[in-house]
């Protein structure tokens, strides 16, 4: 099983650069597999929207929480580490043009060495949406399509896509991704559509926020997914949410995960360090 970690929002400076890359090196260091980071163009204060992944409906991330853009900070860390991961959980897919956003993830994965992660969603703040300037309402369907579109700008010489929403005609664009087939896109979200999607679509499968048998569910709904489209479910990564501790890696093992991705206790690095050595020691050598 891989291991990895979120970076510490709301605990930490993300946003200064030498933090950055000390939280990366630090993590890389001590044998993460890789570094994961969120994504809201901007914050709604007044928003109405349901955060799915909380009782009450809101989200911790207030609007007050730094969040730099993704890919940059990624791009930003990539040239001080050689080995981890750069993971994207989420980028929310739909509001961005998957154009130019095949052509900045090439980027990205080809300068850091094919090291790029690309986890996806489809958003749950119809504020957010609106105000970058994209209808709510047809995101999934949006989502879909960039998909399709970018691995057809990533795997062809010369790539055409006619859909709903993306259209292009024999057009080139390069750098390619170091893999032939592009970066991992990770599919992440609770809802049933997103585990259709990753079934249909994904190498990876993230259920945010899905436990128990409501997540067993939604496993065996990719599944379904994936057969039904001539696709071997077994070969969909999975990436699941788990503790700093080994009685949870043995329960994501049992589970079948892949990839359990875990949360930085403090922000505070000299704090950080020993409780990440003790991770390593006790969860991340028995279990890799």
């Amino acid at each position: 099983m891989k291991f990895g970690i979120m970076a510490p929002y709301q605990m930490a400076p993300l946003e200064e650069g030498e933090y950055a890359v000390a939280f990366a090196r630090l993590a890389e260091e001590l044998e993460f597999e890789s570094v994961w980071v969120v994504d809201h163009v901007v914050m709604c204060p007044k928003y109405e929207s349901r955060y799915p992944y909380d009782p009450s409906g809101r989200s911790p991330f207030h609007a007050d929480v730094v969040q730099p853009d993704p890919l940059v900070w990624l791009s930003y860390v990539a040239a001080a580490t050689r080995r981890i991961q750069l993971a994207t959980g989420i980028l929310i897919l739909p509001q961005r043009n998957p154009v130019v956003l095949a052509k900045t993830l090439a980027s990205l994965d080809r300068l850091s060495g094919g090291r790029l992660l690309l986890g996806t969603g489809v958003g749950w703040v119809r504020e957010e949406a609106e105000a970058v300037g994209t209808r709510f309402s047809d995101r999934g369907r949006r989502a879909d399509e960039a998909i399709e579109a970018m691995r057809a700008l990533w795997r062809e010489p010369l790539s055409s896509y006619h859909g709903e929403f993306v259209r292009f005609d024999s057009v080139v664009s390069r750098p390619k991704p170091v893999r032939p087939g592009g970066p991992p896109i990770i599919v992440g979200g609770h809802s049933r559509a997103a585990a259709r999607r990753a079934g249909r679509l994904g190498d990876g499968y993230y259920p945010l926020g899905v436990v128990g048998d409501e997540l067993a569910s939604r496993c065996d709904l990719m599944a379904e997914t994936a057969r039904a489209h001539g696709r071997d479910p077994a070969a969909i990564e999975l990436t699941c949410l788990g503790d700093l501790d080994a009685e949870s890696a043995g329960a994501c093992a049992e589970r079948g995960v892949d990839r359990m991705l875990v949360s930085s206790p403090t922000g505070d690095l000299k704090a950080l360090r020993p409780a990440l050595e003790k991770f390593r020691d006790e969860v991340i050598r028995p279990f890799a």
